[in-house]
């Protein structure tokens, strides 16, 4: 990231000649130095360097002399180097250089799916020690049965590898402290400190000379146990004191009692099985790539927090020191993967992975090693991970092996090898569907619990069908939830003339790259929010809301935390207009309970009751009442929409011709129509389209209405090769659609009604300079078109539409038409505000929302479909002064999606990059009938389920619009299309 060498981005593609576990001769090599003094009280301490980290390989030299070397790029390396500085006092400073590899034979285990950015990513430390120190030590609790007591055990090792006095003249004492405070005597709890001379502790197995291990033990009744709803910690200080009592030696850390066991297809945290609302999170800075600050991790926690995220796994290598104390204190369950990926072995089936290999063994163990002995003090770890997508073979068993013995607290996971090996305590697929793990969690032979590694790839404008995995993880025993694939997009900020943008792969010239496949985040890089996320929040959110035979359901899906610390708000909405609101008393709900009350018996019945609207809403809120780490009071935590009865029978309105008279005029093929000194509607009989649109002297619209069956390809609409929706829609021609006004004609005109009709077919577009003829080419769609307009200022557009049926599915079926720049404030009675679409609504609530045209843009980073809004009733758009266009469904049809943008779909699906959008002088508008869903179950099959996709069958539908003032409203002009039975 300081202009040496270049970002790579690959998926699996191994960025350099892949001979294992040789690497190229010509290997970018970074040298640094620097130069340190060590102070007067350092004088007869050990010295230690100690580096954090660092991407792939280094040597280092202290005043020329070598004091080390090291690979592994995500975790510490440690030297000794007492002997090799320049004391005190001897007026001479310390040299240390360092010469970082980017590629070593450990490259080929790093092969995971982000940026490959060698250097010192992580802090570099001098740390000075007595010449006998506590060396390492684990903290491990056994809650007991009924969870009134812990007994406590402290394992801790002493090195005096270099002190000449008899280790027995030294104690070692440890305390917890509550909260991390020193509190009263009462509170302190004092393990056993023992005279290691006269107590018999037990002596550790540790073949390291000079290294002496010890056993403190103790007892806590009623202990305070730690998880993620309520992060409990306490305050572990481990002393060594010399024979006279003095300190020599003190750690420290925040540890957590909690315990983590099995039970037949469950992972349980403190006796509860859990469910797992989780993300995955690689380490990335948009502006500092792998180096993390502290205020990027804490602002990851905040939102995840905020958003119900409950889980993260460390995709995929071990994270940042101060990560893992983060998650402590918020409270977020981690699984701690180690740093082994060697998916690029795929591509070569000649050569076995490493996994199979015995000469690798100790390499893929010294790095689960390193990671279970940096991290095991953490409380927040509950399920260790041996690595990812690495293959499968003896080796993976004897990790699982060596972390089942060292540390059986905890549970073991990994997915490679099918995930349902030996070697994993959690049936852990990746991307598997819905059906897929309904059938694992069935099975009776299998009695582990199913949490998905990975799921719901959020490349781009995606996560669809999201709601379809928690509809099965919250009714079905044996699924206990997932990992999203993931948390923010890997974009990196590169100025290119004068203008920053987010950079994926290739933007630095970066060969061989796998693009734009980094950014699957459901936030941006920039740590604002995907819309995706909205849905993640409410399909993870804690309190669930439903209602069914006239029975209103409030559940706590908490496991530990009750609705105390929660406000709950109710608001009744008719057809999009606030009814009524207010405080909604509740009971405490206890964990995993439910509150039940007929919806009649309700504070929300008198405004029911009062009401004539034809679609009556429930919104059941809760909210923090109190301020937390991680938000401040009035945090919405779930909100759910209910539908409830309708008070009255809503019929549509049919629109008859009034008194009121229409001007028309035939002047040649333009065809005008309006009324005066307010609209007026110029209809061109040769293209079969509207040429203007005015209302009050002002242009509304400048071209339309014509039909549409084209969308901006999303990343998930690209994904499958040649059997992606978009190849399909390419062999089919769909992307050159043009339309051929086949006949158009007045079909019959009075001063109160005129009816005008077109038809179209829908042609692939011909090749340049040759005219588009639909007799001789191959007619992909029928349209007919026929505009009904009356005195009242009515406008119905009835559509019927028949494409050829051996299409492929459709991304959309409906109209478009360009507005004058100047209208761009739109008002929509629909679902929103946010994006979202068919299969990724469940968060979006209906309402009437209001936004600019530039405030519905998303700017995914690679531009595509995007700003939809789905089941809208009525949509509005005006200028500033309140002068536009208001557009509704009609008839039976039902409610639309609905689209508006400065951005051309052509622009959007021609750009590779948001930065580079070019506005266009309208805007463009879609009203669909029909709009394929996003898919999400993953980014390279088409994998929109099949009730969201749009077959190439006949379709009819009818929209309403009517001119709009200053003085009506588009809620006004909706009341008016119903009458009551």
């Amino acid at each position: 990231m300081h202009g040496y060498d270049r970002p790579i981005y690959t998926n699996t593609i191994y960025p350099f000649a892949f001979n294992p576990p040789k690497v190229p001769d010509d290997n970018p090599t970074g040298c640094y130095r620097t130069y340190f003094f060590l102070p007067e009280e350092w004088e007869g301490r050990r010295i230690f360097l100690h580096f954090e980290a660092v991407d792939s390989a280094f040597y280092a030299w202290v005043n020329g002399v070598p004091v080390g070397y090291s690979q592994d790029s995500r975790l510490p390396a440690e030297f000794e180097i007492t002997d090799f500085c320049h004391p005190h006092g001897s007026g001479k400073g310390n040299c240390l250089a360092v010469q970082v590899m980017r590629w070593s034979d450990g490259s080929y285990l790093e092969d995971q799916d982000h940026w490959w950015l060698s250097g010192i990513h992580r802090d570099v430390l001098l740390l000075a020690k007595p010449k006998t120190f506590i060396a390492d030590y684990f903290f491990r609790t056994n809650i007991g049965e009924d969870f009134s007591y812990a007994d406590i055990e402290v394992e801790v090792k002493i090195d005096n590898s270099l002190d000449n006095n008899d280790i027995a003249d030294f104690t070692i004492e440890a305390s917890l402290y509550d909260s991390g405070n020193c509190l009263s005597r009462s509170d302190h709890i004092d393990l056993l400190s023992a005279n290691i001379a006269h107590l018999e502790l037990v002596l550790s197995s540790d073949p390291c000379v000079g290294f002496k291990g010890y056993m403190l033990v103790g007892k806590v009744q009623a202990p305070k146990l730690w998880s993620a709803e309520q992060p409990n910690l306490y305050t572990l200080v481990i002393t060594l004191k010399d024979a006279s009592g003095k300190l020599v030696d003190c750690e420290s850390c925040q540890v957590g009692m909690r315990k983590i066991s099995k039970a037949p297809k469950q992972l349980l945290v403190n006796g509860r099985p859990v469910v797992i609302r989780g993300v995955n999170r690689h380490e990335h800075h948009p502006r500092l790539g792998k180096t993390n600050l502290e205020s990027c991790m804490v602002k990851d926690l905040v939102l995840m927090k905020q958003n119900n995220i409950n889980a993260v796994r460390n995709s995929h290598y071990p994270q940042h020191q101060r990560w893992y104390e983060l998650c402590d204190l918020f409270g977020m369950y981690m699984v701690d993967e180690a740093n082994i990926e060697t998916h690029g072995f795929f591509d070569y089936p000649n050569y076995k992975h490493p996994t199979q290999e015995s000469c690798w063994a100790a390499s893929m163990l010294d790095r689960v090693v390193g990671m279970v002995e940096r991290d095991k003090n953490h409380a927040c770890i509950i399920v260790w991970s041996i690595g990812n997508e690495a293959s499968y073979g003896p080796n993976h068993a004897a990790l699982s092996g060596w972390v089942r013995e060292k540390d059986a607290s905890r549970l073991v996971h990994y997915e490679g090898g099918g995930s349902r090996t030996s070697s994993t305590d959690i049936v852990c697929p990746m991307y598997a569907r819905v059906s897929r793990i309904v059938e694992i969690a069935k099975d009776p032979t299998e009695q582990r619990p199913v949490i998905l590694c990975e799921y719901s790839h959020a490349m781009g404008n995606s996560n669809g069908n999201l709601h379809k995995y928690w509809e099965a993880i919250d009714s079905i025993f044996g699924l206990q939830g997932g990992f999203i694939w993931d948390w923010a997009d890997q974009g990196l900020l590169k100025e290119v003339c004068g203008k920053m943008r987010w950079a994926y792969g290739g933007d630095f010239g970066d060969t061989p790259n796998d693009l734009n496949f980094c950014l699957n985040g459901v936030i941006f890089p920039d740590r604002s929010p995907h819309p995706a996320l909205h849905e993640v929040k409410f399909l993870y959110q804690p309190i669930k809301v439903s209602f069914n035979e006239g029975i209103i359901k409030i559940t706590n899906m908490h496991f530990f935390d009750t609705t105390q610390a929660l406000e709950f708000n109710w608001v009744l909405h008719g057809d999009g207009c606030e009814l009524g609101s207010g405080i909604l008393p509740l009971l405490v709900i206890e964990p995993q309970r439910s509150h039940e009350t007929k919806w009649e018996s309700g504070p929300w019945f008198s405004a029911w009751i009062t009401s004539s609207a034809a679609e009556i809403y429930l919104t059941i809120t809760a909210k923090l009442l109190n301020s937390t780490r991680w938000a401040n009071s009035g945090h919405l935590i779930s909100s759910t929409q209910v539908l409830l009865p309708s008070r009255r029978n809503v019929v549509p309105h049919i629109i008859k011709s009034t008194d009121a008279t229409l001007l028309c005029e035939v002047l040649d093929d333009i065809i005008k129509v309006g009324q005066k000194d307010w609209w007026e509607l110029k209809f061109n009989k040769q293209t079969g389209g509207i040429e203007g649109w005015k209302v009050n002297g002002v242009s509304i619209m400048n071209k339309g209405i014509y039909p549409c069956f084209w969308r901006a390809p999303t990343d998930n609409d690209k994904g499958g090769g040649p059997k992606s929706y978009l190849s399909r829609w390419k062999a089919a021609n769909l992307d050159k659609v043009i339309f051929v006004n086949e006949s158009c004609s007045v079909e019959s005109t009075n001063s109160h009604e005129v009816k005008i009709s077109a038809t179209y077919h829908g042609i692939a577009k011909p090749e340049e300079k040759t005219p588009p003829n639909a007799e001789t080419s191959n007619i992909l769609f029928k349209v007919g078109m026929t505009l009904l307009i009356y005195g009242s200022g009515d406008v119905v557009l009835e559509c019927n539409v028949n494409p050829c049926p051996d299409l492929p599915p459709l991304p959309r079926v409906g109209v478009e038409f360009q507005l004058d720049s100047t209208v761009d404030q739109v008002k929509w009675y629909g679902r929103g505000p946010f994006e979202c679409y068919p299969d990724r609504k469940s968060a979006a609530h209906l309402s009437i929302y209001e936004l600019s045209v530039g405030e519905m843009h998303v700017p995914y980073v690679v531009p595509g479909e995007c700003s939809g809004r789905a089941d809208v009733r009525w949509v509005t758009f005006e200028n500033k002064d309140g002068v536009g266009l208001y557009a509704s469904t009609y008839g039976g049809s039902p409610p639309m999606q609905m689209n508006a943008s400065y951005y051309s779909t052509s622009e959007l699906d021609r750009t590779t990059h948001n930065e580079d959008l070019r506005k266009s002088e309208n805007i463009e508008v879609h009203l669909d009938h029909k709009h394929m869903g996003l898919g999400g179950d993953d980014s390279w099959s088409p994998c929109v389920h099949d009730e969201y996709l749009v077959p190439p069958i006949p379709y009819s539908f009818a929209i309403r619009f009517f001119p709009k003032t200053a003085a009506t409203t588009g809620y006004d002009i909706y009341k008016s299309q119903f009458s009551e039975e």
